[in-house]
């Protein structure tokens, strides 16, 4: 009997094997080594059957700062978090990680892909929090690619010519809300929304899947 795990999907013929999982980090600083992770955002994707992308599930978890963790006030009056407020929730950084990654994990092995593959908005900032984080805890089963990731700022200056994620939006007809923003879940799932929304219209274009290459034409590498 053939395990449906393990079948081939669309989406692992989409991506080079890989499963772009979305992911927002709200943070106390700017610098993954030294600064606090305060919540971490994942939306994962799917393709139907008419081929186009779209978000299915939304994971979230408000992390406690870490042990000797650094707290730029100016940071926490920037996303409004209160990382000692009772009512977050909040759990340490290898607990949230570890069921945020696990059901990135399941999702990978069902659609047949190889890893994942972070998708951010400047997803470098993202990529070097969540794997900062994974380090400290000792996670070693990261889903995650460890260097390559699809950035929307940058997809997005070439289909709309603007590179912030609320002007970005707007201007690909997706209401965003500046009083929601900033919050892990609402911009992962705006940035969500603004890749699919990029990759489905590369797609209405003729962009993809490529042109079969003519006889006599030499393939492309």
């Amino acid at each position: 009997m053939t395990d449906e795990t393990n079948t081939p999907t669309a989406m692992a013929s989409r991506f080079r094997g890989f499963l772009p999982v979305v992911v927002d980090v709200e943070t106390a600083g700017f610098n993954a080594r030294t600064d606090a992770l305060l919540e971490v955002a994942a939306v994962l994707l799917d393709i139907d059957e008419d081929g186009w992308l779209r978000p299915v599930q939304t994971l979230t978890q408000q992390i406690d700062p870490f042990e000797g963790a650094n707290l730029e006030q100016s940071a926490l009056d920037f996303t409004g978090i209160d990382p000692w407020d009772p009512e977050r929730e909040a759990v340490p950084e290898r607990e949230g990680l570890s069921e945020i990654f696990s059901a990135i994990r399941k999702t990978v092995k069902a659609q047949g892909c190889k890893r994942s593959i972070l998708v951010g908005h400047n997803a470098t900032f993202d990529h070097n929090f969540l794997f900062a984080a994974a380090e400290r805890s000792d996670i070693r089963r990261n889903p995650f690619h460890p260097f390559s990731t699809f950035d929307t700022a940058t997809l997005a200056g070439l289909a709309y010519g603007h590179t912030v994620l609320a002007q970005a939006c707007k201007l690909a007809g997706i209401p965003f809300s500046n009083k929601e923003a900033h919050s892990a879940a609402y911009d992962a799932e705006k940035t969500a929304e603004l890749f699919c929304g990029i990759v489905n219209r590369w797609k209405a274009l003729g962009g993809f899947p490529p042109p079969p290459v003519e006889p006599g034409e030499p393939a492309p590498e």
